[in-house]
């Protein structure tokens, strides 16, 4: 009988291997003239798209139609699965929760047109009343939704202590981190915490990263103890890789070559598989990006684009599985933009994704027909690797019609607790 009730407790707390992970279906990849989509928090240095109830996310995005269109805006409440919930906006927002966008401007001095978009939520229009999970969507002129993001507005109500530990698992010992983490909800009464609270666990913000549905291990008191071994666990990967067009005529660290036709070509040095080779450390930001130039003053009008070129060196072709170029730079989905194709005479995996100029973390990852990401596969996964591991707190008590967030906490893993 203890048998099987693991079996039951594993079933629930892992639903997949740590390092596959499996898109879902809410998030909506952008065209093809739609780029550079930016959405983070108006505060210097923050990249993951959370923030506390009454902050400010900020939106920007290219239109490379460069034809000024008129875009608009709808923000949707989500439940803890981002489902949309059954709320009203009137409950979860003042204002318009769908608003035209009124801040865009033509591009300049750039080789490639572009109308730059910008918008902050909230603003003077509208105002975000209540934590949880969000949706933004741009809408086009036939209200046909272009693009989404999802972001996370917190308030908090709950301490919450994270820890980051090599895995103990003999089998694992070397490529996983292992998370642990206690809430201290002293603040907030519960009547069954293993009901009304739930937590999600992300690696670098990774939205396929995500483990869910954890019950608490022990309960002492005001404190809900998330102390696993091992059963919260991820596959370590490795340090994105990474390039800088901030000068984009000149080749410059880890760019080969650059190459003037219609527009600019950035041609990478080559890459090779990582996954066998000794861990290597160099710094990173863990996967996203900055928008940046030295040539210019106003890099949101006058960045220019360049057609990247990647090359991943490998003998053979891998059957079954598809290799893309992966990380924040498109939300960290699967396309048909990012998805590598195999040159049979070169021995290579070659891609060619346009970028806005700036600073990019990149990694390759295998995915198969189902969807399903693997992260270790090319580039290996060492424990030694530094990444941010994030927990938020869900609450809804009995009667309540949406989940709060109510807390969130986070480790890095460059400090290793044991």
């Amino acid at each position: 009988m203890q048998k099987f009730k693991l079996l039951i407790f594993l079933s629930i707390i892992i639903p997949l291997s740590p390092a596959i992970y499996a898109q879902k279906n809410v998030k909506i990849a952008s065209p093809t003239n739609i780029k550079s989509i930016s959405f983070k928090p108006k505060k210097l240095n923050s990249y993951a798209p959370i923030i506390k109830l009454g902050e400010t996310m900020q939106l920007s995005f290219d239109d490379l139609e460069g034809d000024m269109k008129m875009y608009s805006y709808k923000i949707e409440h989500c439940d803890y699965d981002w489902n949309i919930s059954n709320l009203s906006t009137t409950e979860y927002m003042t204002g318009y929760a769908e608003d035209r966008i009124r801040d865009f401007e033509n591009s300049f001095n750039t080789l490639q047109d572009y109308t730059h978009y910008e918008l902050q939520i909230p603003n003077q229009n509208n105002r975000i009343k209540i934590s949880g999970n969000y949706i933004i969507s741009i809408i086009d002129e036939d209200d046909t939704v272009v693009f989404n993001r999802r972001f996370i507005v917190y308030q908090p109500q709950v301490q919450v202590g994270v820890t980051a530990h090599r895995s103990t698992d003999i089998a694992s010992i070397f490529e996983k981190h292992s998370i642990q983490f206690v809430i201290n909800n002293q603040n907030l009464f519960l009547n069954n915490p293993k009901e009304e609270i739930k937590v999600a666990v992300y690696q670098n913000m990774d939205w396929n990263s995500v483990m869910k549905n954890i019950p608490p291990k022990y309960i002492q008191g005001s404190r809900l103890l998330y102390n696993y071994v091992d059963e919260i666990s991820f596959y370590a990967g490795n340090e994105f890789l990474y390039f800088d067009t901030k000068e984009i005529r000149n080749a410059t660290n880890n760019i080969a070559k650059v190459r003037l036709e219609e527009i600019f070509n950035t041609y990478l040095y080559i890459d090779e598989s990582r996954a066998k080779t000794a861990y290597s450390f160099f710094p990173d930001v863990n996967g996203d990006f900055v928008l940046r130039t030295i040539d210019t003053n106003d890099e949101s009008l006058e960045g220019d684009y360049s057609l990247v070129h990647f090359i991943l060196e490998n003998r053979s072709e891998i059957q079954q599985e598809d290799i893309y170029v992966y990380g924040s730079f498109n939300d960290w989905q699967i396309t048909e933009e990012n998805k590598m194709i195999y040159n049979s005479n070169e021995k290579k995996y070659e891609a060619a994704i346009l970028f806005k100029q700036g600073f990019y973390n990149y990694t390759y990852v295998t995915a198969n027909s189902e969807g399903k990401i693997n992260t270790s596969k090319i580039e290996g996964s060492y424990y030694q690797t530094e990444n941010e591991y994030t927990v938020l707190v869900y609450y809804k008590k009995f009667g309540d019609r949406y989940d709060q967030v109510v807390g969130v906490g986070s480790a890095n893993s460059e400090r290793l607790e044991n």
